[in-house]
């Protein structure tokens, strides 16, 4: 791959001494293609003494047999439009540069634009629309670029299923995203084949676009059985939300009922949704889950289930399960607290000290409100380098929101930190900082501590920092 500048460069001046493009770069792929066009220009522009003497101006030679294949790639990627022009005209003998004559395709100038254009359209057929079809959609995405995804469409409209597969295991998702909408547009895809493509691919368009598809196709009952497996049991949420949702309209609803307790948001929502359409109350599965706070079978979505169809009085069943030997269901326990505004600073105090990091988050999150009401003391002895990172991450988000001298000695304290992180996030809070509202001026800590983030300001901005606060330079 052709991966900076040099590299380009140094393939250029290598296609300039004859070397054959196949040991050049990788025609397979299209970043080097462009690539290579963008260092060619380069070096005409830059170096034109180290190109043979037709490469530094037009016309090209008469005699075809002077250009060759590795001259004829400098002249289709040079910055004289006269010889990108001739070159196009000249490289229907050359199908290896086709693409090329797609990156000329949307060329800046016209008449290159409309030989190139002119020259693909007769070219192209379904076997190098294939090969070429990441290329052709890169280049889309310029000015003047869509032409070449126009015909490259009404190229692989053709194509069979077979043909496009190649298409669909594609590394670049947007080449999956052209191929499987085409696919779906000409009806190439059985639905059960759409469903296992929305549960197996990681882009979300793709995700939706089959998924979608695979729901819409069917016309009877029986066709379920293909379709909801695959989606149901998705890891990527937005396929299996899909697939709940369906079950509403396959008769399946009490297929729902599992869902309520799934580890997404969105797809808890969707079976809550059919749930209802039996005049099922969500809410009450999820109060009969939550009655045993010691089940280690208790699935964290459940928790915070309740707290998202519940109600304040639900706070009662929260409220055991912080102590949950599950970290996820004391999380989401405490998550479940703040959704229902009935966190309490002292219940939720000792989770600061949670061996779990997604534990301590959920706290540190449900404390912030009640941030000036903590111990100063308290927090600062967490930000201490013996205690683990999650735990001093979480006291310093607390003591930052707490503000004033405290907030400031916290972030000084952590300048030493082993975790380079949190050293940052120190520096810039000493950066932010400014004296509260209600604190005492002319403290003396705050000069010290100021004069020890000396490092952070200019002289200038230390003074006014320590003029703010009341505090003699």
């Amino acid at each position: 791959m052709l991966e900076d500048t040099e590299a380009g460069t140094a393939a250029a001046m290598r296609l300039a001494g004859g070397v054959p493009l196949h040991s050049t770069l990788n025609v397979a792929d299209p970043a080097d293609w462009l690539a290579l066009d963008a260092a060619v220009r380069e070096v005409t522009w830059h170096h034109p003494q180290f190109l043979p003497e037709w490469e530094q101006s037009a016309p090209l030679p008469a005699d075809p047999t002077q250009l060759g294949e590795p001259r004829l790639v400098l002249a289709l990627c040079h910055r004289d439009g006269r010889i990108r022009q001739e070159a196009v005209r000249r490289s229907v003998r050359y199908p290896g540069l086709l693409p090329l004559v797609v990156i000329r395709c949307a060329d800046w100038v016209g008449p290159v634009r409309e030989h190139a254009r002119k020259l693909l359209r007769e070219a192209l057929n379904v076997d190098s629309a294939l090969d070429l079809a990441p290329l052709v959609l890169r280049v889309g995405r310029r000015d003047r670029g869509a032409f070449g995804v126009d015909v490259l469409g009404q190229i692989l409209r053709r194509a069979s299923h077979g043909q496009l597969a190649v298409l669909f295991a594609d590394p670049d998702r947007v080449v999956r995203r052209f191929a499987y909408r085409l696919a779906i547009e000409g009806q190439l895809l059985h639905p059960a084949e759409l469903a296992r493509a929305a549960a197996g691919d990681q882009d979300t368009v793709v995700q939706d676009l089959c998924a979608t598809a695979a729901l819409t196709v069917l016309e009877d009952e029986d066709a379920y059985e293909g379709v909801l497996p695959p989606l149901l049991s998705a890891r990527n949420p937005r396929t299996r939300s899909a697939g709940v949702t369906a079950l509403s309209r396959a008769r399946r609803s009490e297929q729902a009922e599992p869902f309520l307790s799934d580890r997404s948001a969105l797809v808890r929502a969707c079976a809550r949704y059919v749930v209802r359409q039996q005049g099922v109350d969500p809410a009450v599965s999820y109060r009969e889950r939550c009655t045993t706070p010691d089940d280690p079978e208790l699935p964290p979505g459940a928790v915070i289930g309740l707290a998202e169809c519940g109600n304040r009085a639900d706070a009662g069943l929260l409220r055991p399960l912080l102590g949950h030997p599950a970290a996820g269901v004391r999380a989401r326990a405490v998550a479940g607290l703040r959704a229902l505004d009935c966190a309490d600073a002292e219940q939720l105090r000792p989770l600061l000290d949670d061996p779990a990091a997604g534990v301590v988050r959920e706290t540190t999150v449900a404390l912030l409100p009640s941030a000036k009401e903590l111990p100063a003391d308290w927090l600062l002895e967490r930000t201490r380098t013996d205690r683990p990172r999650h735990v001093r991450v979480g006291a310093f988000r607390l003591l930052e929101a707490r503000g004033g001298t405290v907030a400031l000695r916290a972030a000084v304290g952590l300048f030493q930190d082993p975790d380079m992180k949190l050293r940052t996030w120190a520096a810039q809070s000493v950066q932010r900082w400014r004296p509260s509202s209600d604190g005492r001026r002319g403290d003396a800590e705050v000069g010290e501590l100021l004069d020890q983030s000396r490092h952070l300001f200019s002289d200038h901005v230390l003074r006014r920092r320590k003029w703010e606060a009341g505090v003699d330079s």
